[in-house]
């Protein structure tokens, strides 16, 4: 899909000769237009979340909340964290798992995979210190602090003790190419570097939306931000 949302953005930006982006500066704002477009996702499942709870919502092929909890799914990780110290793992991040975290859904300990509940800093030495709120195997809890969570009771101190469910960033758009002399770099996703748009085919046009709106900024010409942006509207009106 990138490559026909680079020719699509190209084609109307050579249309009236507005300019040129180079590969790097489509990459960037390619970058950009994914992740604005993910973020959106959240904001737009919460408004369906509040108009099915009006009895707003439709059923079936209407049902919008649906749809976004399968796009929303498709970023869906479960992994083992790995261990620090004792009962402190890491974070999921690049380095741990692969895939930065967007946000943690949840937290799963032990064998039995009881769920953890999040807790925060201010709460956990009253829970720890009370016979009857204390967290146990059964009932664990967690804080996380910068790049680590912290699990309780401090029992779960093994490699492979916390699995964790999270939502992961997309991972970043890369048009590669291969340079012709004297022509124009042409397309070439055999590169290895090479990472296309994670976003489902019908975001396809709002990403060239976008796309157009960074490009417009970045060569100072307002009549195509004022187009995208309108035509960005649209998209949104047609789909509320």
């Amino acid at each position: 899909m990138i490559n026909e949302v680079r020719n699509t953005v190209l084609a109307i930006l050579n249309k009236n000769n507005y300019g040129y982006i180079s590969p790097a500066d489509f990459n960037l704002f390619a970058e950009q237009a994914q992740l604005d477009i993910f973020e959106d996702y959240f904001y737009a499942y919460n408004y369906q979340v509040n108009k099915e709870n009006a009895r707003q919502s439709g059923t079936g092929y209407a049902d919008l909340k649906k749809g976004y909890e399968e796009v929303i799914d498709l970023f869906s990780i479960t992994d083992t964290l790995t261990q620090d110290a004792a009962n402190v793992f890491f974070m999921p991040s690049q380095l741990t798992t692969g895939s930065d975290y967007y946000f943690i859904n949840k937290v799963l300990c032990g064998t039995g995979l009881n769920e953890a509940e999040r807790v925060g800093h201010s709460k956990i030495t009253l829970l720890s210190q009370s016979l009857l709120t204390a967290p146990s195997s059964l009932y664990p809890a967690y804080t996380t602090e910068s790049s680590l969570m912290t699990i309780y009771p401090d029992t779960y101190s093994t490699a492979g003790d916390v699995t964790c469910q999270y939502i992961r960033y997309p991972y970043t758009p890369k048009w590669t190419y291969i340079n012709i002399t004297g022509g124009e770099p042409v397309f070439d996703q055999s590169q290895p570097d090479y990472q296309d748009f994670e976003l489902p085919i019908d975001d396809q046009t709002d990403l060239t939306m976008k796309i157009l709106q960074y490009a417009g900024l970045s060569i100072r010409e307002e009549a195509i931000v004022g187009y995208s942006a309108q035509q960005e509207q649209v998209e949104n009106a047609n789909e509320k």
